[in-house]
């Protein structure tokens, strides 16, 4: 009976950290392990075993995929960040943000005491309550009643 590629994938949970790199080198001629982590080894040759067995994602999948992340990612979007021809120019004071902050519009949430909180990034400042505040350690203290870092409060 041929042997599936799930079943392939379950007996390499059980092989040693030898046993997973000569298989990895198996599977990606002329690369050899890329690290002495078990899970992470063992991931990499299932999905090449899958990848193998059933293809790859399509070239043309693989460039829509790159091309809504370039117009969508919010977090390495480009055109919301300065780049490098104009970071010699000289900035004006309020244009510097912190690169910790997510982009102006988003909404940051926290569980604190069975309360929600719900902080909006604004271009200068953050909104909560309706209220504006120049800094999320501003928001912290008003809401703990302590000095806490804003950064820290909110795991950013």
């Amino acid at each position: 009976m041929a042997e599936t590629s799930l079943s392939k994938i379950m007996e390499l949970k059980e092989k040693s950290l030898g046993e997973l790199k000569a298989k990895y080198e198996e599977l990606f001629p002329g690369q050899q392990a890329p690290s002495n982590n078990k899970v992470f080894l063992w991931r990499k040759i299932a999905y090449r075993i899958q990848e193998l067995e059933y293809g790859g994602i399509p070239a043309e999948s693989q460039s829509k995929i790159e091309q809504l992340i370039k117009q969508y990612d919010p977090i390495n979007n480009k055109a919301l960040r300065p780049d490098a021809a104009t970071e010699n120019r000289p900035k004006k004071k309020n244009l510097s943000r912190d690169k910790r902050l997510p982009i102006p519009g988003t909404v940051i949430t926290k569980e604190y005491k069975g309360i929600s909180l719900q902080v909006k990034v604004l271009e200068s400042g953050f909104e909560y309550n309706n209220k504006i505040y120049k800094s999320l350690t501003a928001i912290a203290k008003e809401v703990s009643g302590a000095h806490w870092n804003g950064y820290l409060f909110f795991n950013l």
